[in-house]
């Protein structure tokens, strides 16, 4: 056996020492931690700042820069421990815009998560209003777009529940695009028990609330055309080319536009 280098007592003390030592480590770099973790205050001043700068943006969407922009803008002001209302679902909004147009499928994905995630807190934070539950069954909806067998199965049932919601508490939130969601949700779920008829009243019911959303119009002649009503569906499309944008939606006017005359030519 080896004998002790260390007089027991002496072993003892330094053993004691080092539980010290240790234990002072360990909470010091707890502190640096939870200090570096800890959100900073966001001022009043600064959530404005930023609603303005994000809005302006928005409104400059043609160009996916600004889209980022307007994300990056409103991402700097949201806080873990002071949520505001205004910037989640604002912020659910434009990541469901850029999104929408970002090139690089992983980019959207981002995108669309983020905003979920978003409008999930903000649905939490004022259940009785039409923003959070809007914007989380429309991110939704796109994540499960672009992956409809990891997302889009299970997602049916949450996307509607969120569409219903924002019905309820508003019907033509957002240009009735809600109606707009659920028809286009019948129209892809017809393998599992969607039908063409009930996207048709969806959808006819959302032109109605707004005559001048050109997504709606553009899906509800595609749901003529499922449905065998190729004059009914024809009509639409060339009501949509010729009819005069609304003012704040021009990009999804002229995108809508190009969709109607690529299936206006199919059909003709």
């Amino acid at each position: 056996m080896y004998a002790r280098l260390f007089h027991p007592d002496l072993e003892r003390i330094y053993k004691t020492v080092a539980i010290v030592i240790t234990l002072c480590t360990l909470n010091a770099c707890a502190s640096r931690v939870e200090t570096q973790d800890a959100p900073a205050a966001v001022s009043s001043e600064a959530v404005n700042e930023a609603l303005a700068t994000s809005e302006k943006l928005f409104s400059q969407r043609h160009e996916v820069k600004n889209l980022r922009d307007a994300v990056a803008a409103l991402g700097k002001v949201r806080n873990l421990d002071q949520r505001n209302y205004e910037v989640e679902w604002k912020f659910a909004k434009y990541s469901f815009f850029l999104g929408k147009i970002e090139a690089n499928e992983k980019d959207a994905i981002a995108a669309f998560e983020k905003g979920r995630d978003a409008a999930k807190i903000a649905k939490r934070m004022e259940p009785s209003k039409p923003d959070g539950h809007f914007w989380f069954g429309a991110n939704l909806g796109e994540l499960s777009r672009i992956s409809p067998v990891t997302v889009g199965l299970k997602s049916v049932d949450d996307i509607r529940e969120a569409m219903n919601a924002t019905i309820a508490i508003q019907p033509d939130y957002q240009g009735a695009s809600s109606y707009d969601a659920l028809g286009q949700l019948e129209m892809k779920t017809r393998i599992t028990g969607g039908k063409v008829e009930k996207a048709i009243e969806y959808l006819e019911k959302g032109i109605a609330l707004e005559p001048t959303n050109s997504n709606i119009r553009l899906h509800l002649a595609e749901a003529y055309f499922a449905a065998d009503r190729d004059a009914d569906g024809l009509k639409k499309l060339n009501e949509l080319i010729a009819m005069k944008p609304h003012p704040n939606y021009v990009p999804e006017h002229e995108s809508a536009v190009v969709e109607a005359k690529k299936l206006l030519a199919k059909k003709s």
